[in-house]
């Protein structure tokens, strides 16, 4: 038992080493010998877990995926229509943005790697999938302005949305004017309302 713990201790410690290098560096300028002194193993122990850098790199996306997913579901929930679910999300988004850029720093990274990767392109277009599915059953499906959005359909809405919210976040990310870029994510609310 003692022995399986410290595994999963080892490729915890792997994982998060590589999620922060990945999340300070980019992916383009880390070496698995950066995430492998940064968790302070050996570099045989990244491939034991993990096969390859691509293998490390699918567990990075499959555990910010679940962060992302759950932290977003958890604000949605919060609300009671479909416009207090968008403030609650569209805060989230600011706070993030605010006080974790390196979360979407990765997030953008990993998404420019998934257009030349097969299996990361799986796990995000889950992600995007599963973020747009949320965003149609707390917001668009019980929106007041559900009669207007009509004209598409739901799917279609809730993808605008997600796509407003992470390009928006690009340009937080990318700007000087981070103050007129988050504040560029509550005018979301003037059409969600």
């Amino acid at each position: 038992m003692g022995e399986k713990v410290k595994n999963n201790n080892q490729a915890e410690r792997i994982l998060n080493a590589a999620f922060k290098c990945i999340s300070t560096k980019g992916y383009a300028n880390v070496s698995l010998r950066d995430i492998a002194n940064e968790a302070g193993v050996v570099l045989s122990q990244l491939n034991y877990y993990y096969k390859n850098k691509e293998g490390l790199f699918k567990k990075v996306v499959e555990m910010l995926s679940e962060k992302y997913f759950s932290e977003i579901e958890d604000n949605l929930k919060k609300g009671t229509t479909g416009s207090e679910s968008s403030v609650y999300l569209i805060k989230y988004f600011k706070e993030m943005l605010s006080n974790k850029p390196e979360l979407f720093k990765i997030l953008f990274d990993l998404a420019s790697m998934a257009l030349w990767s097969e299996s990361l392109k799986k796990l995000l277009k889950e992600l995007f999938d599963g973020l747009t599915k949320l965003i149609e059953k707390y917001i668009v499906n019980n929106s007041a302005n559900h009669e207007k959005l009509k004209t598409y359909s739901s799917l279609s809405s809730s993808r605008l949305i997600l796509g407003t919210l992470l390009g928006t976040s690009i340009q937080v990310m990318l700007t000087d004017e981070r103050e007129d870029c988050l504040n560029a994510l509550s005018t979301l609310k003037l059409i969600l309302a």
